[in-house]
């Protein structure tokens, strides 16, 4: 008799009896002109609680709904990530950025001539921002506006950031740039793999807001001539 497989109550899938993990869905979005009917495929996904690989300005990253919970603690085991770990939030612009994080006049102005842009901005977290992502010391979070279409796009539809960090497993050297490993590493883990192609990964620089003005906390793509 063949062997096949059957979808369980609650979605899981088994094969011969045994449960078995879904393979992630893999879609080839345009990284200048994405599709904007897989935009929103993956903007579903999000919203089921499912964790995805996608592009940003800097490299690959993974992401998931900011007030997920299970979709955390997976990206949390995934990265083996501390609870001390600095997470960011995407988001696609200052009017968004103002709902989570404490801007004053200053800040506001450089970040608007920053970005969009490879640059994350550590900021005084509001209370908009679940505890779980906030700096449990210095109550801070990171905050990115990426310029990539893609990255934007899933912001925009989702209408909320995004939680979101660099896709580095935990035993690598080096940040996952190729879609295809991504999936092939990853398949059973991730709920969905963007493919906008193979991105050369940089660091973001990273620009802290402290008593004396803003500072550079780490030199990375973007360049702040301003603060040099």
């Amino acid at each position: 008799m063949p062997v096949t497989a059957d979808l369980g109550y609650n979605g899981a899938i088994f094969f011969a009896g045994i449960p078995v993990s879904p393979m992630a869905q893999f879609f080839a979005i345009h990284p200048e002109n994405p599709q904007l009917r897989l935009i929103r495929r993956a903007v579903e996904i999000l919203r089921n609680g499912g964790v995805i690989a996608y592009p940003t300005d800097s490299a690959y990253a993974m992401a998931c709904q900011i007030d997920d919970k299970p979709a955390l603690d997976k990206i949390r085991r995934l990265r083996r990530l501390a609870d001390k770990h600095d997470f960011t939030l995407i988001c696609k612009d200052l009017a968004q950025v103002s709902n989570f994080a404490k801007i004053n006049n200053d800040a506001f102005r450089l970040i608007k001539s920053l970005t969009p842009g490879p640059f994350t901005f550590i900021l005084d977290a509001t209370r908009e921002v679940p505890r779980r992502l906030q700096d449990p010391k210095k109550k801070t979070i990171g905050i990115r506006i990426p310029d990539h279409p893609i990255a934007l796009l899933l912001v925009e539809q989702m209408d909320q950031p995004l939680f979101s960090t660099t896709l580095q497993l935990p035993d690598d050297d080096h940040v996952l740039s190729d879609p295809y490993e991504i999936r092939e590493r990853l398949e059973h883990e991730l709920d969905l793999v963007i493919d906008a192609g193979v991105i050369a990964p940089e660091s973001t620089t990273i620009i802290g807001f402290a008593a004396n003005g803003p500072e550079i906390l780490r030199q990375g793509k973007g360049i702040a001539e301003m603060l040099n």
